[in-house]
């Protein structure tokens, strides 16, 4: 009898083990027989052996005119009854959330503080801000200064007045290093700059891929631009951010070529030059013609022109049989086939 009073009967507690859940995943069986229970008042207690949960979850509890029978538990006091410590952890909860927000207030605003006084990293919209930033910043400038210039179809004027902005610093000495890309060496406005500061105060170099623009001086600050239409630009000075940048240059400059040098435009032994070594490299990737001739700063004529010169010289007959021969031909196993390849000479 006790044993039975206790749920220790080795039946139900098989039953109780064979399909284990929450209440509120609810067994089939287990809401058939509270279902049968809540319209007939009771239940055997037999009957409810194959739902031992009802007991876990005391929807059921004994009859205590009759042991043999169980009556159910009012939904409604079930229900309560399984509210109740849920809503005391909810409020216990808002409670902790209200005390770590208090805990957390003063922080926070220093924090916010100490983000609008920062002057690490600067956002400069608008042509005119950028380059007031730019002027500024090169006006200051007393050892180097380093650009990155990706091809475009930048004016003469243009170029002219970076010229007039760099041309005080070269002055004071400081060296200048712009590194564009190969396609550079067919703009004629870039190369009779070249010619103008051939005594040697500017250095360029160039390069068959690169990706944005990058201006560093001093090694303290750069400008990175923060939009493609370069409308925005951010100005950094957080150390870490512009050291990281001056090795990216740093390591570009080592695999570029003088401007003054042929090495890039030289035909190896196949016909193949340097720009259609590096057109064969994005189209074995996968790269469409207009992608190809953004990043390597040409138009997509003359990137089309390009691509049909490589397939004469590799013989090929269509676009997917040219990158099959690209592959096949061990072209791009070869980089020390053409001078320059390896870098600065």
């Amino acid at each position: 009898m006790f044993r039975t009073l206790g749920g220790g009967d080795l039946t139900a507690n098989r039953a109780k083990a064979s399909h284990p859940h929450s209440v509120t995943e609810l067994c089939d069986e287990g809401s058939r027989l509270y279902a049968t229970a809540l319209r007939a008042g009771r239940v055997a207690r037999a009957d409810a052996e194959t739902a031992p949960c009802l007991m876990e979850f005391a929807l059921l509890h004994p009859d205590p005119d009759d042991p043999d029978w169980l009556r159910p538990v009012p939904p409604a006091v079930a229900l309560a009854r399984r509210l109740n410590p849920l809503e005391r952890e909810i409020t216990e909860r808002r409670q902790m959330s209200v005390e770590l927000s208090q805990i957390f207030e003063p922080f926070m605003t220093l924090s916010a503080e100490a983000h609008t006084t920062s002057d690490s990293i600067t956002v400069l919209e608008g042509g005119e801000r950028i380059n007031a930033a730019l002027n500024l910043a090169t006006a200051q400038c007393q050892t180097e200064l380093v650009t990155v210039q990706p091809s475009d179809r930048i004016s003469e004027d243009s170029l002219l007045q970076g010229l007039e902005r760099d041309r005080p610093l070269m002055e004071r000495g400081v060296k200048v290093r712009s590194l564009y890309q190969h396609t550079a060496r067919y703009n004629p406005e870039k190369l009779a700059i070249a010619a103008r500061l051939s005594d040697g105060k500017v250095e360029y170099r160039t390069i068959d891929e690169l990706v944005e623009r990058l201006i560093i001086c001093d090694g303290t600050v750069a400008f990175i631009p923060a939009r493609d239409d370069q409308k925005i630009a951010l100005e950094l000075r957080q150390p870490g951010l512009v050291r990281y940048l001056m090795k990216v240059f740093e390591y570009l400059w080592d695999r570029a070529v003088p401007m003054g040098a042929g090495g890039p435009y030289e035909v190896d032994s196949d016909g193949i030059t340097e720009i259609q070594y590096s057109i064969a490299k994005l189209l074995v990737e996968g790269h469409v013609d207009e992608a190809i001739a953004r990043r390597l700063g040409m138009n997509v004529r003359t990137c089309r022109a390009h691509i049909a010169k490589l397939a004469q010289a590799l013989g090929s007959g269509s676009r997917a049989q040219l990158g099959y021969l690209i592959a096949q031909s061990g072209l791009l196993n070869q980089d020390t086939s053409i001078p320059g390849r390896d870098g600065a000479q």
